[in-house]
């Protein structure tokens, strides 16, 4: 019975923690150089989560996975189709790691 108490308030303290800024920054209008510059948080945040997974992608060198980001790069800008680009990725890294 104890676990479930534990996890009922962490549930309970986790959704508090995410609810209350929601609920005190709903009804507050932000000057619109501001909120511009906050609509491109998650791009960079996405640039920053990608890109050294991107170097890291493979243990013998960072070429497999800079091909693959390259390529995935120029596949979404052509096709505008995810699942195009990520077989173009996954392509261009196999590739190079047969020549690398």
């Amino acid at each position: 019975m104890t676990v479930l108490w534990i996890i009922l308030l962490i549930g309970i303290g986790t959704y508090l923690m995410r609810m209350v800024p929601f609920v005190l920054v709903s009804n507050l209008r932000l000057p619109a150089w501001l909120d511009r510059y906050l609509q491109k948080i998650p791009y960079a945040a996405m640039g920053a989560l990608i890109f050294p997974g991107i170097l890291h992608a493979d243990t013998s060198g960072i070429w497999p996975g800079l091909f693959g980001g390259i390529a995935a790069a120029a596949a979404i800008l052509l096709t505008r189709n995810i699942w195009v680009t990520v077989l173009v990725a996954i392509f261009a890294a196999a590739g190079t790691k047969l020549f690398y």
